[in-house]
């Protein structure tokens, strides 16, 4: 901002930090306030932005052809600094892909990946999610004990989006710690650097995971990315590497979050945990949005003011970054009743989980079924579970993902009903090579046969 701007119109003001642990701490308390008070607001932090936490101003603003997603981080078009306030570290040379693209790039990548990700194409890997759930539980089921996170919602996510991409299954770890410890490790932590290695490693692997499909394509979703074309012509390498990073961030540990809170919920109301397991029939839809609109993996995103405009009783000028909030717009009581409290069969939830207009979560599909099948493999296998409150580790803030650390639980131990996660991965592999499973559903309709 230049010196001597008129800054007069940044009104009302509110001291707003998503990154601060009170964040996390006072969450429901800081949204009242805000929804009470200002629903919309300019907040100095972070070089200055506008917050949104009121329902309706979040979704008018979301469908604003005025505000961009784009990410400029070489200045071509007007430098303007994509979805992250404020950004992140190892974020700011690359485009997050289509969530930092506005049209027309936009919808041309997003229609490349589609066929990949839509209802029919996720409902063919439910065989496959299947069998990665049973062995994954498998490893832990004659203990009696699991950490819920580590040795599950970490597992099956990861091992389906490497499946999707076209990477091989047995590398799901590479991938996996370092994913997750980007978002809750700090730079300023003494662990940053060797979380910063397994970040190269991981990069490195993709890229050569690239390099050998250009060279020598397989299905899969980096196929799908590098085959496509933005504005006539092939995606940059790095413009394809943060379109994968975008996909692999979004696949693991979103779905991760939503199910380590819900386990978490369900261990502390027993007698809802055995009502949704009886009626799942019936509940178990209503009960997936509701923890979702609850627990918001993803609370928010960014936006740059792309002209000046007035919305939402406020004038918004050319060039000011705009955070939309859709964990607190969620508990927006003009919008959800009592929406302090988890309600198994909420009707008429128009949470905003998955964002909102074109930009849309293009994942949503992939997160609810993955979910679904670990959360009814856990009521199955693990029905009396009760976590451990003084071992469970929450993410410090709930600035980037709504996520925990750990999630350890004791249960009545069971029989194994299979091999374990190793060899069962082997086996998978073989299934998506010969079956063709990373094949867009326009080219392969049937589901895997495990």
């Amino acid at each position: 901002m230049t010196t001597g701007e008129n800054t007069s119109h940044r009104q009302p003001r509110f001291h707003f930090d998503r990154f601060a642990p009170e964040y996390r701490e006072k969450f429901q308390d800081i949204t009242e306030e805000m929804q009470g008070e200002c629903p919309l607001a300019w907040t100095d932090t972070y070089d200055g932005h506008w917050v949104a936490a009121g329902n309706r101003e979040v979704f008018e603003l979301a469908r604003c052809p005025h505000v961009s997603n784009d990410h400029d981080p070489h200045g071509v078009r007007k430098g303007y600094r994509g979805i992250s306030i404020p950004p992140a570290p190892r974020a700011r040379g690359i485009r997050g892909g289509i969530l930092e693209m506005d049209e027309p790039e936009h919808r041309e990548l997003r229609s490349a990946l589609n066929p990949y990700l839509s209802p029919a194409a996720v409902k063919r890997w439910i065989p496959f999610v299947d069998e990665v759930v049973r062995a994954a539980i498998d490893e832990h089921i004659e203990s009696g004990r699991i950490d819920f996170v580590d040795e599950l919602a970490n597992v099956v996510p990861a091992v389906l989006t490497l499946g999707m991409l076209g990477v091989p299954l047995a590398k799901w770890t590479i991938y996996n710690e370092p994913v997750h410890a980007a978002v809750y490790t700090p730079p300023d932590s003494p662990d940053y650097p060797r979380v910063a290695e397994m970040h190269r490693a991981l990069g490195i692997d993709l890229l050569t995971n690239l390099a050998e499909i250009k060279q020598n394509p397989r299905p899969g979703l980096i196929h799908a990315v590098a085959a496509a074309q933005v504005n006539g012509e092939p995606l940059p390498d790095m413009e394809i590497l943060g379109m994968l990073s975008l996909l692999i961030g979004g696949g693991f540990d979103t779905t991760t979050a939503l199910t380590a809170h819900a386990l978490e919920w369900l261990s502390e109301n027993p007698d809802q945990r055995a009502e949704l397991s009886r009626e799942r029939d019936v509940l178990l839809d209503s009960a997936t949005e509701e923890f979702l609109r609850y627990y918001t993996p993803a609370p928010g995103d960014g936006r740059t003011v792309a002209e000046d405009f007035d919305a939402a009783g406020a004038s918004f000028k050319e060039g000011e970054r705009l955070w939309l909030s859709w964990a607190m717009a969620n508990r927006d009581p003009a919008v959800f009743e009592d929406p302090e409290q988890v309600v198994l069969d909420r009707k008429g939830n128009r949470h905003y989980s998955f964002g909102l207009g074109i930009h849309r979560c293009i994942g949503s599909n992939v997160a609810r079924t993955v979910f679904k099948r670990m959360l009814v493999a856990v009521l199955d296998r693990m029905p009396d579970f009760r976590a451990i409150p003084e071992e469970t580790v929450h993410y410090d803030t709930i600035a980037v993902i709504q996520g925990m650390r750990h999630l350890p639980a004791t249960f009545t131990p069971g029989p194994r009903l299979g091999p374990g996660l190793a060899e069962t991965l082997e086996k998978l592999q073989k299934v998506v090579d010969e079956q063709r499973l990373a094949e867009p559903v326009t080219v392969h309709r049937g589901a895997a046969e495990i």
